[in-house]
Formats: C-alpha cells, structure tokens, sequence
C-alpha cells in the first residue's frame, strides 16, 4: 500500500461502499491483463467490495500450470498420481442433495482419478453420480503462488496459527461438476485460478439474495431451477436482478468480493486452486455476518431464554458449532492480527526482525507499513463495536486472550510511535 491509498483510508472509521446497482443490469467484468499496482487494486476492488478477472499472464509461471496440465491442455493424471496417488481426499457427489448441500465421503485420490477417468471413457456420465473434489491446497509442493492482490489474508494468517485446516482448496471436477448456490466462509473473499478447464460463475450482488428466499427463509439450493418461478414458494424471486454470468478460461483468476452469492458449474474437466480470505478492508463485514449468526441462533433457542442457565454461553457454544467461528474465538482472531502488526511495526522502526515471524515478515514487508497501519486501525474499530455490543459484554471475559481496552491503547501507541519514526504520513 503506498502513502496515497492510505492517507485516504487511515480517517476511515466505517468503510462506506458504493451501491451495486450498476451489476443489476448486463455489466461486463473488469478484466485485468496489464500490470496493476496493489494500492489501485485496493481502492478499485477491495474496498468497494467489486468483482474483476485476471487474465492467464498472472499464473502463468506457476508449476501447477505445467506439471498438472497436459499438452492438450487437460488434466495430467498421471502426474497428479505422482503426487498424490494414496492422499485421503473428500469427494462431494453433485447429483445427490443433503441438507441443501452435497453428501460427501472420502476415498484415495487414485479412486477418485479412476473414477474421473471412467466418466470420461462413458461420454462425461457415470451411474455413481458426479462426483467434485475439494483439498488441501498442497502448499508444500510450492506448485503457485498467491498473487500480492490476495496476500493481505487474515483468516489464514490466523489459522496458520493454530495449526488446523485452512481456508486454501484445490477443486478438481469433471464436466458436469457444479457447486450450489452459496456465499463464502464468515462472508469472506475468495480468488479462485483455473489450472485447467473453463467454469460457468452466476454471481449476485450482496442483498440480492433476499429476493430469492422461499416463503421459510431458506435460500435456494439451484438458482437455475423452476422452482424459482414459483410464487407460492419463491414469493420476491422476480425482483431479484439478472447474476453477472461469467465464463472463466483456464489460467484466469477471478475475484468474488464478500456476500457475493454465487454458483459455479465446470464446463470441462477443470483443476482449480481457490483461498477464502480476509482482511481490514472487509472485516466489517465479517463482524456483521457474526451478529447475524448470533441473532439467529438465539432466535432458534430463545423459548429457554429464562429458564437455561447461562444462556447466552449456550448460544455462542451453538454458533461455534454452526457457523465455525464465535465471538470469544473472533476476540482471539483479532488478537493474533494486531499482535503481527504491532510486531512487524516495531521491527520497522527498531530494525530487529526477531519478533515477527519469517514468513509473515517477507508479505509484510511486500505490503509495506502503511498497509499495517491501515491493517491495526481496522482491528482497532472492530474491537471499538465489540466494546460497545451487549452480547460480547455478556462474554466472561477473563477467559479471553483478548483484554480489548488493552489492545486499544497499545494499538494507538505503536502508531504512535512509527509515525514518530517518520514510517507513516503525518496528517
């Protein structure tokens, strides 16, 4: 981020977004194939929360382009069994639907190669279904590399931490492959790079969605079915506007901003990498998200409200378990990202390096303090709302590792402090 960029967000307390109404029409996508600098990227993408393509120019040095693909341009199965020939994968079946999603089980990736290779042999059709894989991004193989547009991600960052499964996925799907109408994990951004293969996006912009409820609330599991013209079930669905319907080649990146509803069909056997992700820029979001999942949840339990003890604890157990994330463990995500900024600042203005991790050193430094200023004045009003929400007062919060006023007041001081190290704008 360069000085400019920041100097326009660092007085930004709420980010005000722009309407949406120009992707309610035909609109075609942004398409990127010249150089772009991070900070226009931040302010044309990110923070209006806008969708756009990359061209094939931006993966085409990645090894999984060439050891994953063959010269055909199609899935090299035999390379990928080198790889990965014994590897537990899960594998959803498109063609059954379970709890509005797709049931999934877990076999050898050589099973799922063998059953991929006999859907082709029988014209792109099987009777076991059509089967979608969905892994682990492999990152040890150091088959890509995450674009600098994408490299300010919280989520894994913080995951990362804790050792567990992230938020990075290889997808690997024959023809015919496709995924239900959906937004992202806590309404994050996704980029999602074809290997190889062509997709099908029908995307909606965030609010669009509520049109397409059914007369219980749920969502639609296939946007394209006639259901959907059904007023009885589907009463607002015809004030939904069109989806930008998008057609993604092999090499090209897309971005999906945040509560962009969307869903996705392989139009060829295609191979794709794709990370969910946060950062300051839509944090906000998430945090709405969260309170919406909390509302909902005591909403469903709310006739034990006066008689369950501790209650409210209940109700953040039951999110957890539902949503993946509650406030207690959002209170602890925003902790390990200050605490790197914070570091990473002070390194910049001690010149000693020791206290922020390597790896995250070498995006921090790509992304420059200005980026970690910006970065620590979101997470500073994020803890601001947390302060001033009733049901995080509710918290027990000696058992937090975040102590928010705390955290406040060292993240002013060591904003202080760079600024006084000449590191950042004076405004």
């Amino acid at each position: 981020m360069d000085r400019e960029a920041y100097r326009n967000c660092c007085s930004l307390a709420k980010i005000t977004r722009q309407s949406y109404d120009q992707f309610w029409s035909p609109h075609f996508l942004d398409y990127i194939d010249k150089e772009l600098s991070y900070s226009k990227f931040f302010k044309k993408y990110l923070l209006p929360n806008h969708p756009c393509m990359f061209s094939r120019r931006f993966t085409d040095d990645w090894k999984c382009r060439k050891q994953w693909v063959s010269e055909e341009g199609k899935p090299n199965f035999q390379k990928l069994l080198q790889q990965f020939e014994e590897t537990p994968v899960p594998v959803a079946n498109c063609n059954a639907k379970e709890y509005n999603a797709n049931p999934k089980q877990v076999m050898p990736f050589k099973e799922f190669i063998q059953y991929w290779r006999e859907y082709i042999q029988n014209g792109h059709s099987s009777p076991k279904g059509v089967f979608i894989l969905k892994t682990g991004t492999c990152q040890e193989h150091n088959v890509y590399t995450t674009p600098v547009f994408f490299s300010s991600d919280w989520l894994n960052e913080y995951w990362d931490t804790l050792e567990v499964d992230d938020y990075r996925f290889v997808y690997m799907g024959p023809k015919g492959s496709w995924t239900p109408f959906h937004a992202d994990v806590f309404r994050s951004y996704s980029w999602s790079a074809n290997i190889c293969g062509r997709k099908k996006w029908l995307l909606y912009p965030p609010g669009q969605e509520e049109f397409l409820r059914d007369t219980h609330g749920n969502l639609p599991y296939d946007v394209t079915s006639a259901e959907l013209r059904d007023k009885g079930l589907f009463p607002h669905s015809e004030e939904a506007c069109q989806p930008l319907e998008i057609i993604q080649e092999a090499g090209e990146i897309i971005f999906v901003p945040s509560g962009w509803h969307h869903q996705v069909y392989n139009l060829e056997d295609t191979i794709s990498i794709n990370h969910n992700w946060l950062n300051g820029c839509n944090i906000d979001i998430m945090w709405q998200f969260l309170q919406n999942e909390l509302s909902s949840v005591q909403k469903e339990i709310n006739e034990w409200r006066n008689t369950m003890d501790s209650w409210h604890q209940h109700c953040q157990v039951i999110m957890k378990a539902c949503s993946g994330i509650n406030y207690g463990e959002f209170a602890s995500f925003l902790k390990i990202i200050a605490n790197n900024r914070m570091a990473f600042l002070n390194a910049c203005s001690s010149g000693d390096s020791s206290e922020c991790p390597r790896h995250l050193s070498e995006t921090l430094t790509v992304l420059g303090p200005y980026h970690a200023a910006f970065d620590l004045q979101r997470v500073a009003h994020i803890i601001e709302c947390l302060l001033c929400n009733e049901d995080f007062k509710r918290l027990d919060h000696s058992t937090l590792t975040l102590q928010p006023e705390t955290m406040l007041q060292q993240i002013r001081d060591t904003i202080q402090s760079t600024r006084g190290q000449h590191l950042l704008y004076q405004e």
